[in-house]
């Protein structure tokens, strides 16, 4: 995660911004049924880069937990001025990780940060400035979650791109959650490449679980009690009385008839 404009700001500004992002994404999680506490968490001002193992909830991640960044998002700006609103580009990859002596290190974590400098972010911050938060998956991400059939979201919400920073080269998908549909940056020079999004793979296998997971946005393990995987075509209508402990579950509305 990286607070947009965040240099833009007074030193009172950015002193607000540095207390309040952590506590934001902290109330995110606990919302997705997460607990940040368990991950490892690299903190640079207005920016985090948080590790965490695979363990079978990467589809939380770009699902659940983001939409729970959004409503964050939007709540705590609904109370500012637009001037002191704060939005977000994130970032979820995948792959292995070393605990370095300062910080992370491994290709993953370099990938991590090449994606979230892409201009497509960017671009796409300027194209939605009603947009609290930008996405971008990694391909593999993508693949494994979305295209895999294991979120509520569709490929079509996400628009494919060809990030380039320096060295990296590599395909990714841009989403602006609060659209509620793919990405669409503003057609100038440097804006995102968009193309048609990938259909599921039938028969791809799932990424390999047996690694740590580097992510701009990333989930951790749920407390006792709470499902640790889901996917989007095991739906149930359920009709319940009285309290519900419904952390890490996922709501649908529909009328009556339809």
């Amino acid at each position: 995660m990286d607070a947009q404009a965040y240099g833009s700001k007074n030193d009172r500004r950015q002193s607000e911004i540095q207390h309040d992002l952590p506590r934001l994404l902290d109330r995110a999680a606990r919302g997705a049924g997460m607990d940040r506490a368990q991950w490892q968490i690299q903190r640079k001002g207005d920016e985090q880069l948080a590790v965490r193992p695979l363990d079978g909830t990467e589809p939380r991640l770009a699902d659940d937990y983001i939409r729970h960044v959004v409503a964050e998002l939007r709540e705590y700006n609904a109370q500012r001025v637009p001037e002191a609103r704060m939005r977000l580009r994130a970032v979820i990859h995948q792959g292995l990780v070393e605990l370095a002596e300062n910080g992370f290190a491994g290709s993953a974590v370099v990938a991590t940060a090449r994606l979230l400098s892409a201009h497509q972010l960017y671009d796409a911050m300027a194209a939605h400035p009603d947009a609290d938060l930008v996405l971008l998956l990694s391909d593999d991400v993508f693949r494994s979650t979305v295209a895999g059939g294991h979120t509520t979201l569709s490929t079509s919400d996400f628009t494919h791109v060809t990030v380039r920073v320096k060295e990296y080269e590599a395909t990714a998908w841009l989403r602006v959650p609060a659209l509620g549909a793919a990405a669409r940056a503003a057609h100038e020079p440097g804006a995102a490449e968009t193309g048609t999004p990938a259909a599921p793979v039938p028969g791809e296998p799932a990424a390999d679980r047996s690694g740590a997971a580097a992510a701009g946005a990333a989930g951790g393990t749920t407390g006792p009690g709470v499902a640790h995987a889901y996917r989007a075509d095991r739906i149930n209508v359920t009709n319940v009385t009285g309290s519900v402990d419904a952390r890490g579950a996922v709501f649908g509305f529909g009328s009556t008839g339809g």
